[in-house]
């Protein structure tokens, strides 16, 4: 027990000090992990041969992450993304898998190990690269969205992964030495120890059972588990929940043990089985805490366990096969990007961000080592291979920042403005989430519009619905002249950059004086800059729908419907009243908060404010009871 309490302090301790600093630094999770196992473990000695022991155990992790995963993949959603899942993320797989099967072929490995090592360098580490790229803000750029759906590709192939590695393993004749221990491999199935299904079973047998045993998944997740969460629900106890979703997870998994099939495969079944279950986000809710947790110690596990001493016995050639993977991955990417039309810096984050080899590659060279796919000896230096891959990973995206920077600097990403062929009596500048609902407003009254907007993913999205928009920067001067603003009644600004949209309201009340200029503010701040630029109307992104949530508020407070649009409407016109007294004292110079006359006025309009609502409240009390009177 000591030893246990002992064991587990120190994993905990490492990972609570070294996954933060890890974070803090940008350089994701996996790596704190992987940095704390190296620490306790290499470095200072503190955890040794129990590592193994505790890897199997934490690798239960990787079973309910695919679980997690299949519960995000609705079986529709799923099918729309087949395009992108199959060609780009499918191409990716089987050129990576190829080429680094030439490679270890060319180094002298048999074609079933050189095989077995290209399915595991196929693979990329999905925890890193999606963890990064929110980080970065980058998953909605093209690069972003087409490395998410190799990643999710990739996601998927781990189980005919795990299923097709042991076939690499059967038979002696033309074996690899790697493979060359004393396997059975007669009709009979051998698995591994504890019961089975399906041992000693012919092949058309093993197919049948493992058939049913799929059926079983599927129709237990499609007609039980609805049924088994109601039943749960009546106990009105937390923790039944978590115990239910543990079950559903070890249950699938030691029925898949049974017929000799990975259980990571019947896990991620059930999770797309359940993807459409009202109880799918009460599931992922209790398993996301142990998940994480398991695969934190896997991670740490696999740091402690790098054999450092074969590093430094052989430093160049471990490292240079870590930098030939990347760059025969990286190879594969770019010429990905040429066949699917990925351009500029989006390219650069494609190919880069998926360079390095992936976490399930610790899963795969494991089970290659136990199914005797793998020599001991080679496992470990793909290990390391792996390890150090990963590590790189924030020096790859590093990489792309400067690459992003150099294209943005050379111009070489720039796309020609739009010639504007049209001309409308109103010009909408901007076709964001904000300016997209005044256009279809605007359009479908009757009414034409100019739409510009520099990015051209969202003017292409535009098109494809059938709305016209041209691309090119509004706050250039010759694009506002092409787009008709001296024949214009109204300029609508709804740019997401705040500085940008200043410019083009002083451009175009510099050109037009007398046209209306409707303007998008971030803040209050913003709409004093604005005021003073030139715009007439003025709208705060949040204002409209903060005011209508206040008003739904007093309808449920007891307040009338009228009462409560008439005290919404009340301070929509104070604040409008507020806000041209107080650009009068802002100072752009000056920090509101220190701005003793700002803060003054504002006491005093606050005050007002008051009085107006609970006068007008009074007034309308006064108007019941006289109501209630003439009825009496």
């Amino acid at each position: 027990m000591e030893a246990f309490l002992t064991s587990a302090t120190i994993y905990l301790t490492a990972a609570v000090i070294a996954v933060p600093i890890a974070a803090r630094l940008g350089l994701g999770s996996v790596l704190g992990y992987l940095a704390a196992g190296i620490i306790i473990g290499p470095v200072l000695g503190l955890v040794g041969a129990e590592t193994t022991e505790l890897q199997h155990f934490a690798e239960f992790g990787v079973v309910m992450m695919l679980f997690v995963i299949g519960l995000e993949l609705e079986p529709r959603a799923l099918w729309g993304m087949r395009d992108k899942l199959l060609g780009l993320g499918g191409l990716q797989i089987l050129l990576t898998t190829l080429v680094i099967l030439t490679g270890a072929y060319m180094l002298g490995t048999g074609f079933r190990t050189g095989l077995a090592i290209g399915l595991i360098f196929a693979l990329s580490s999905t925890a890193i690269v999606l963890q990064t790229l929110t980080e970065k803000r980058l998953m909605q750029t093209t690069g972003g969205r087409s490395a998410f759906s190799v990643l999710l590709t990739q996601d998927i192939a781990v189980i005919p992964m795990l299923a097709f590695l042991p076939l690499l393993a059967l038979g002696s004749t033309g074996q690899d030495p790697a493979a060359a221990h004393d396997t059975t491999s007669d009709d009979a199935h051998p698995v591994g120890d504890g019961l089975s299904l399906v041992d000693g079973l012919p092949d058309w047998g093993v197919a049948l059972v493992t058939l049913g045993a799929i059926a079983a998944v599927i129709l237990a997740g499609i007609y039980l588990i609805g049924p088994l969460f109601r039943f749960i629900h009546q106990a009105h106890l937390r923790e039944m929940y978590t115990a239910v979703a543990l079950l559903i997870v070890t249950g699938i998994a030691f029925l898949m043990g049974l017929v000799g099939l990975s259980p990571a495969l019947g896990a991620f079944l059930a999770g797309v089985v359940l993807a459409t279950s009202e109880f799918r986000h009460e599931m992922e809710s209790d398993i996301e805490p142990f998940k994480g947790l398991l695969l934190g110690l896997f991670f740490i596990t696999v740091g402690a366990g790098i054999n450092f001493p074969l590093l430094f016995a052989a430093p160049l050639t471990i490292i240079g096969l870590t930098l030939l993977v990347i760059l025969a991955k990286g190879l594969v990417l770019y010429a990905l990007t040429l066949i699917f039309r990925i351009h500029g810096r989006d390219r650069w984050l494609f190919t880069l961000g998926l360079a390095q080899a992936g976490e399930f590659g610790f899963v795969l060279i494991s089970f290659s080592q136990q199914q005797n796919v793998l020599a001991g000896a080679l496992a470990d230096r793909l290990l390391l291979v792996v390890a150090l891959s990963m590590l790189v990973t924030p020096l790859l995206f590093i990489l792309y920042e400067w690459q992003s920077r150099r294209i943005a600097a050379d111009g070489k990403e720039h796309h020609s403005a739009d010639e504007i062929d049209e001309k409308g009596p109103v010009i909408i500048a901007g076709i964001g989430r904000f300016g997209q609902i005044v256009n279809r407003l605007v359009q479908s009254t009757g009414f034409r519009t100019v739409v510009i907007d520099n990015n051209m993913e969202t003017i292409k999205l535009m098109r494809r619905f059938g709305f016209k928009g041209f691309f090119g920067d509004p706050t250039r001067p010759e694009l506002l002249s092409a787009a008709g603003i001296r024949d214009a009644e109204v300029l609508v600004v709804a740019l997401d950059d705040p500085a940008a949209s200043l410019r083009l309201v002083r451009q175009a009340r510099g050109v037009r004086p007398d046209i209306h200029i409707i303007a998008r503010a971030r803040d209050r701040s913003h709409v004093y800059r604005l005021y003073r630029a030139g715009a007439d109307d003025i709208v705060r992104e949040t204002f409209d729908s903060s005011l209508r949530a206040g008003r739904y508020v007093l309808e449920n407070m007891g307040l009338t419907d009228f009462e409560a649009s008439e005290a919404e409407q009340t301070f929509y016109k104070h604040d409008r009243k507020a806000l041209a007294e107080l650009a009068e004292v802002w100072d752009p110079d000056v920090p509101n908060s220190e701005n003793a006359a700002y803060i003054a006025r504002t006491r005093v309009l606050e005050q007002e404010l008051e009085t107006l609502l609970i006068a007008q409240l009074s007034r309308s009390d006064d108007d019941d009871d006289e109501e209630e009177e003439k009825s009496a």
